[in-house]
């Protein structure tokens, strides 16, 4: 009985870590897009050089996971918890790397102007982190309903960053002189898209600690 008061105790803070991941990507991502949309190349350093707590918090989940398999030797659902808790922090661990990545666009355009308002960037982001809270809340409840609702919104997140790719590349015909930050603002939208994706990962994983079968929710 101890013994699995102590196995469940890993369990939670395997879990407690990773809600401490997921809020520690949405500040980085709500950081790295305000920052974006003021040009505020001074947030955007701080951002990126908090990155290194995101890999201390996976670190911790690999660990402790680790010492679990080896010393539990868990099997069924348990081993499911455990290699799911890896793989979800694997993709809050890479959604971090992509908001600092939108960080560093800032910090290159560092002097110039943006040249046209932040639209469609801005609704990405508030859909992308409304898919990180529901993922990782699929995950917690166990809710497979909640992670096949979630992943419906990556299809939204695809249609505004098809129409910003199309309305930047029409500026960009039209307007050599800023081609560059166009094309930069392009990466912008491809880093958010494929932090949706990673939200969708996470989806799947919860499904498959519920059922034991992973779906491809990317479709």
């Amino acid at each position: 009985m101890i013994q699995r008061k102590e196995f469940d105790d890993n369990l939670e803070e395997l879990r407690r870590l990773l809600r401490q991941m997921g809020t520690h990507v949405e500040e980085a991502l709500t950081g790295a897009i305000e920052a974006l949309q003021t040009l505020d190349s001074t947030k955007a350093k701080e951002i990126t050089a908090r990155d290194i707590e995101l890999n201390r918090l996976e670190e911790q989940v690999m660990d402790i996971g680790s010492r679990l398999i080896v010393t539990q030797q868990p099997v069924a659902k348990d081993l499911r918890r455990i290699i799911v808790a890896f793989k979800i922090s694997s993709d809050l661990e890479r959604m971090g790397d992509l908001a600092i990545d939108i960080a560093k666009v800032t910090t290159r355009l560092q002097g110039e102007t943006l040249i046209k308002p932040l639209i469609d960037i801005p609704k990405m982001t508030e859909l992308v982190i409304l898919m990180l809270r529901e993922s990782l809340q699929s995950y917690l409840d166990e809710n497979t309903d909640l992670a096949y609702k979630m992943a419906k919104d990556d299809d939204e997140v695809d249609h505004l960053y098809s129409q910003m790719i199309h309305e930047l590349y029409s500026f960009m015909s039209s307007n050599k002189d800023s081609l560059q930050q166009a094309m930069l603002l392009t990466l912008v939208g491809r880093y958010i898209e494929r932090i949706a994706d990673h939200a969708t990962n996470i989806g799947e994983c919860a499904v498959y600690l519920v059922t034991g079968h992973r779906p491809d929710l990317n479709q």
